[in-house]
């Protein structure tokens, strides 16, 4: 049986244009995040820089506030998540291949998804599309645990391996299928999947506790970003913005939901 949906009204997203980013980049270069404001004798670092400018420019002014993740965006080194030959541009506001035709997601993305799952420190959080790891990271900085499932086993091997590296010792990484989600470490208090379905898969929501939210993009050639709330009642959804994710892969290309 499927549950019952309610639709909301979308909250609106403020996009930057690339022009608009050069100027604010240039206004950020007298800010204390800069050398003029250091100590001469403070080595400088060139992520940290960047992922200040990242945080500042590409995710708190379109509208992201929870401090909480503001500090983990901040925090997480995204320059270790991608190709070594993207390093230099790790912070720019996009996402970036990571190769076997898979993407890290653009940073206002990730840190709007993670802020949509209204996580705590308490949390059990279940990611769809490990990917790099990137998101699992962030979320790591913010919830008690973390399960995330991957489809294709090279990228499943090496983000687990680089999870673990980097001290993520409260990340599960698996792989496999995700559509049927990880039935026997639920319920979770969030779902965030990170590729596009042409539907909610239903086993998602079923392994969500009452209070929790799926933060999905759906669709094919035009997707939309779902933040889904279950109650004791059903579930309610709402659009936020259109987004494009790489297709959801595996059993959610081979039928419609039960």
């Amino acid at each position: 049986m499927r549950v019952r949906s309610v639709r909301t009204p979308a909250r609106a997203a403020i996009a930057l244009t690339p022009m608009v980013l050069v100027g604010l980049v240039v206004l950020g270069a007298c800010g204390p995040g800069t050398d003029a404001a250091r100590n001469k004798n403070t080595p400088r670092d060139v992520h940290a820089d960047r992922r200040e400018v990242m945080v500042e420019l590409q995710i708190r002014a379109r509208g992201v506030t929870d401090e909480a993740v503001l500090a983990a965006m901040g925090k997480v080194p995204r320059h270790l998540f991608v190709p070594r030959d993207l390093i230099d541009i790790a912070y720019t506001d996009g996402p970036l291949p990571i190769g076997h035709e898979q993407t890290i997601s653009q940073p206002y993305i990730v840190a709007l998804m993670t802020e949509l799952l209204k996580i705590d420190a308490g949390s059990r959080v279940l990611e769809i599309g490990t990917g790099s790891g990137y998101q699992a990271a962030v979320l790591a900085e913010l919830a008690d645990s973390v399960f995330t499932i991957e489809i294709v086993e090279p990228l499943a091997r090496t983000s687990k391996e680089r999870l673990a590296r980097l001290g993520y010792a409260n990340v599960v990484v698996r792989q496999g299928d995700g559509y049927r989600g990880w039935p026997e470490r639920a319920p979770f208090d969030a779902v965030v999947v990170t590729a596009a379905p042409d539907h909610v898969p239903q086993p998602l929501i079923d392994q969500l506790a009452v209070g929790g939210r799926l933060v999905i993009p759906v669709g094919t050639a035009y997707q939309e970003l779902l933040e889904i709330l279950k109650t004791g009642d059903g579930v309610v959804e709402r659009e936020v913005i259109p987004v494009r994710f790489v297709p959801m892969t595996g059993e959610a290309q081979e039928k419609d939901d039960p």
